[in-house]
C-alpha cells in the first residue's frame, strides 16, 4: 500500500487517495468480521488506517517543505486533543512530527510516547503556576494566553532559568467561521490578547521590549468551518506583528511564528480537502514573507491529520418503527461521536452500511434513523438518512471519526470505552494491531469511588 500513500502524501490526485482510502476501508470491514474483532459478544469496534495517517503526516510536511526557505527550522505539532493516544501519538513522531498539548494529562501522553521536549507546545488559557513550572523545567515551548499568565512567567524566569521558547498567543479578532463555538478569532473569543482591542498591540510590543526572552508569536485562527482566506488573515495579522516587534527592538528577537493549525475537514466524502497544498498557497498569497526563512515555523494541526483515518464499526443490535420511521439500534452513539450527537448540523457524519459478512449493503433506499445506546433521545448519528434497510445483525459504518471522536471516549450512561485496532492492508491480508484495549466492565466502579463505598455515609 505505498503507492496509495503516496499519491496521498503528493496531493495530487484527492481522487486517487480518495478511491485507495475506501478501498481500505472495505477491505478491513471485511477482515475485521472475518477475524472475529466484531461478532455478538464485541459488537463494537473502532479502526485508525495507519496509512492514511501516515500519508497525511506526509502531506503536511512535504507541502511546507517545498514552499519553504532551505533551511528554515519548522516544527509540525500534532495537536494531541484530536487523539489522544499514545500509540498514535508515537507513530506521528516517526513520521517527523511533534505535540502540542494543552493540559498535564496530554502533556503526559506526549512525553509516554517519547516526544522529547523540544518537540513539545504547551498551549492552554489556563494554566496553573505548577504546570508551567513543570514547562519551564522540561524546556517545554510555552504560548502565553494573556497578561496575567505572563506575570507569572516573569516570576518563574527570574527564579529558575529556562531552556522553554516561550510566546505569546494573540487573537486577531479576524472574525467567525461558519461553528461559532469553535472560532478561535472572534472579538470577544477567550484565546489569548485580543489584537485590536484598544492599546493591545501597544501593550504587546512594550511587552517584548521589557522581555527579551519573549521569542516566539503565537495564533490559531482557524477549526472546522473557518475558510482558507480567513485563516491566512491571522496569520498575516501575526506576521506583521513579529515585524513591528523586532523593528522596534533593533533585532531579530521575536524568531519564531507559531501559526496554529485548524485546517478544515470534508466531512462529506472520502476526498481529503482542502489539501495542505491549498493552505500553503493560500498563505504564500497572503503572507510571502513567512517562507522567506527570516523566521521558524511551528504548526498545531489535529483534525486533519487523523479525522478522515478513523471509523466506527457497530453491529445492529434492533430495528423497529416508530411513527412510520424506520429506526436502527446500535452501540455507536453519543459516547463516540458527542459532537455529532449534540450539534447534528454543524457535525453531521456519513453512514456506510455492511452486511454481517462486512460486504457493502445495497438495495432499495429507505429513511432511517441510526441511533446510539445512550438513554436519551437525541442520541443519534443520522436522523432520516437514506439507506438500505438495515437488519439485526447488519454493520454501520462511521468514517472520519479519527479525530474528536472514538479517540476521546465520552462516558455517558457509563458506557465502555471500545478497543481501537490500528490496520494495515497488503497485497494479501488485513493485518490488525491493538492500538488501545477495550475498557474491562470492573474497571469503570472502580473509577467511580467502588474502594469507598462509604465515603459519604
Amino acid at each position: 500500500m505505498a503507492v496509495d500513500a503516496h499519491a496521498q502524501a503528493t496531493g495530487g490526485s484527492a481522487e486517487d487517495g480518495a478511491e485507495h482510502s475506501a478501498r481500505r476501508r472495505d477491505l478491513a470491514v471485511r477482515a475485521a468480521v472475518e477475524q472475529g474483532l466484531i461478532d455478538e459478544e464485541s459488537p463494537l469496534l473502532c479502526l485508525l488506517d495507519t496509512a492514511g495517517i501516515r500519508a497525511s503526516a506526509a502531506a503536511l510536511t512535504g507541502a511546507f517543505a517545498e514552499a519553504l526557505a532551505p533551511g528554515t527550522p519548522v516544527l509540525h505539532a500534532f495537536a494531541v486533543k484530536a487523539a489522544p493516544l499514545v500509540p498514535v501519538l508515537r507513530m506521528l513522531a516517526d513520521a517527523g512530527l511533534g505535540c502540542e498539548v494543552a493540559s498535564p494529562g496530554e502533556l503526559a501522553l506526549a512525553r509516554a510516547a517519547g516526544l522529547a521536549p523540544e518537540r513539545i507546545v504547551l498551549d492552554s488559557p489556563a494554566k496553573t503556576v505548577a504546570e508551567l513550572r513543570e514547562a519551564l523545567a522540561l524546556g517545554v515551548a510555552v504560548n502565553a494566553d494573556n497578561r496575567q499568565e505572563l506575570e507569572r512567567l516573569d516570576a518563574l524566569v527570574a527564579t529558575a532559568p529556562t531552556t522553554s521558547p516561550i510566546g505569546v498567543r494573540i487573537n486577531p479578532q479576524t472574525g467567525a467561521g461558519s461553528i461559532g463555538a469553535l472560532s478561535t478569532a472572534t472579538a470577544t473569543s477567550k484565546f489569548g490578547i485580543a489584537l485590536r482591542d484598544p492599546g493591545a498591540r501597544e501593550w504587546l510590543v512594550r511587552a517584548y521590549l521589557d522581555r527579551p526572552w519573549l521569542t516566539r508569536l503565537h495564533t490559531h485562527s482557524g477549526s472546522q468551518g473557518v475558510p482558507l482566506p480567513l485563516i491566512a488573515e491571522g496569520v498575516r495579522d501575526l506576521y506583521a506583528l513579529a515585524e513591528e516587534i523586532n523593528a522596534a527592538a533593533g533585532r531579530r528577537q521575536v524568531d519564531t511564528l507559531d501559526i496554529g493549525g485548524g485546517l478544515p475537514v470534508n466531512f462529506t466524502s472520502d476526498a481529503a480537502t482542502p489539501t495542505y497544498a491549498e493552505y500553503v498557497s493560500t498563505l504564500r498569497s497572503a503572507v510571502p514573507g513567512l517562507f522567506s526563512g527570516a523566521y521558524g515555523l511551528v504548526t498545531e494541526f489535529g483534525r486533519s491529520l487523523t479525522a478522515k483515518h478513523g471509523l466506527v464499526l457497530s453491529r445492529v443490535e434492533y430495528t423497529k418503527t416508530a411513527g412510520g420511521r424506520a429506526i436502527a439500534l446500535t452501540h455507536a452513539g453519543v459516547q463516540l461521536a458527542t459532537r455529532t450527537v449534540y450539534a447534528p448540523a454543524a457535525w453531521p457524519l456519513r453512514i456506510l452500511p455492511y452486511s454481517p459478512k462486512g460486504t457493502p449493503l445495497t438495495g432499495p433506499l429507505v429513511a432511517q434513523d441510526i441511533a446510539g445506546p445512550a438513554c436519551f433521545a437525541g442520541d443519534l448519528l443520522a436522523a432520516a438518512r437514506e439507506l438500505p434497510l438495515l437488519a439485526p445483525g447488519d454493520l454501520v459504518c462511521v468514517p472520519d471519526t479519527g479525530a474528536y471522536a472514538f479517540t476521546a471516549h465520552y462516558g455517558y450512561n457509563s458506557l465502555p470505552r471500545p478497543a481501537v485496532h490500528g490496520f494495515t492492508v497488503t497485497s494479501t491480508k488485513v493485518h490488525f494491531t491493538l492500538a488501545r484495549p477495550a475498557q474491562p466492565i470492573p474497571s469503570i466502579p472502580e473509577e467511580a469511588g467502588a474502594a469507598s463505598p462509604d465515603a459519604l455515609l
